[in-house]
């Protein structure tokens, strides 16, 4: 079978010559460890003999982009203004994703500086928003033996980029004191969802739309299973009927935390993938595979910090979702990309160990 044919059996429960795999990579700081310990830049796939999930990286944020501009700065930190009009405060050492900046404040506070933003930045055309060597990239997808994923990172949801817009504090509270404003930036995402897509789908068929939410701490979501069922499974379901309508066979979810009490709302709305099933946040995909079977695909689900341990612990984390693997509708990886406390012998140990039990060589 090709990676795309393995793809689209692997998530449909159906048999597969071997189980679909593909190697997750890591932060800045993982892949400057991993190359002062050894790894010459060979991508990983190629090392480890696994597949790939390729994605369109059509953005579907603010286009254009705010310009980067530096509103003050000392000695140890520079407060700026990010391409989403955020205003942050950083260390001027600050490295890749090793810290979390101070977020100082959020473009949207009222319902005119959301019409301002979205009249200026939030209905460019799909032309705007694609890679520079797009015409190149839709040959190569034409003829591709890999599955296509168009991920709408952080733009495509509608509770994280309303968190992009307002800040996770001031959008809950908006639920409550802005319902009209959250719900027309809810509805502006479905539109520009499906207006950015439309001619997308034209020239590109896609196996899988991604949407991310990020929308959970480790021990419950950020939004309430009541207010997540009245204000966006109606949104997400009108989005997942359209995809499917033109062909898209999975839809999915990207979100950290822990998502328990989101799944059947999601599954609800038409979704049936999600990922990354992060374990530190209490996300079990043997449990949850348990109460939903077949009804939903997962992937992810593998404690990156048993594979930072590695031994023993790493080995029995990969045999603890080997039954899962063995039902189908399941792809085993790490539960987020790897942090840099995973040395690169532990990450080619694991690889080594999950390749092996996979039945992949």
């Amino acid at each position: 079978m090709t990676a795309r044919e393995r793809y689209l059996a692997t998530l449909s429960f159906r048999p597969t010559d071997k189980p679909f795999l593909q190697a997750v990579g890591g932060w800045a700081e993982t892949a400057e460890r991993w190359r002062a310990e050894g790894w010459d830049g060979t991508p990983l796939r190629l090392l480890f003999n696994t597949d790939v999930i390729l994605g369109t990286g059509v953005y579907y944020g603010p286009t254009p982009p705010f310009e980067y501009q530096v509103l003050e700065e000392d000695d140890k930190t520079r407060v700026y203004v990010n391409h989403e009009g955020i205003v942050m405060r950083e260390f001027k050492d600050y490295h890749g994703n090793s810290s979390m900046p101070q977020f100082v404040r959020f473009p949207v506070q009222e319902a005119e500086d959301f019409e301002r933003l979205c009249n200026r930045r939030l209905q460019s055309p799909l032309a705007d928003r694609v890679p520079e060597n797009w015409d190149d990239r839709v040959r190569s997808f034409a003829d591709r033996t890999d599955p296509l994923m168009n991920f709408a990172d952080r733009w495509g949801g509608f509770f994280g980029p309303l968190r992009n817009l307002m800040g996770v504090e001031n959008l809950c509270i908006a639920f409550y004191d802005q319902p009209r404003l959250v719900e027309r930036m809810m509805d502006q995402r479905v539109e520009a969802i499906m207006a950015i897509t439309e001619p997308l789908l034209e020239q590109v068929e896609i196996d899988t739309f991604g949407f991310w939410e990020d929308m959970a701490f480790k021990t419950a979501s950020l939004l309430g299973p009541e207010l997540f069922s009245r204000y966006m499974v109606p949104r997400y379901a009108r989005v997942t009927e359209w995809l499917r309508s033109k062909g898209v066979k999975h839809v999915g979810v990207d979100s950290d935390g822990n998502v328990d009490e989101l799944i059947p709302l999601w599954l609800e709305a038409g979704l049936d993938l999600i990922w990354p099933f992060e374990v530190a946040a209490g996300m079990d995909v043997v449990a949850v595979r348990k109460q939903y079977g077949r009804g939903l695909s997962m992937l992810g689900g593998i404690d990156k910090r048993a594979v930072a341990i590695g031994g023993q612990a790493m080995r029995d984390e990969v045999d603890r979702v080997m039954p899962v693997v063995e039902e189908g509708g399941y792809i085993p990886e790490l539960d987020h990309s790897a942090p840099p406390d995973i040395s690169w012998d532990n990450m080619c140990r694991y690889m080594e160990y999950l390749n092996l039990r996979l039945g992949r060589g």
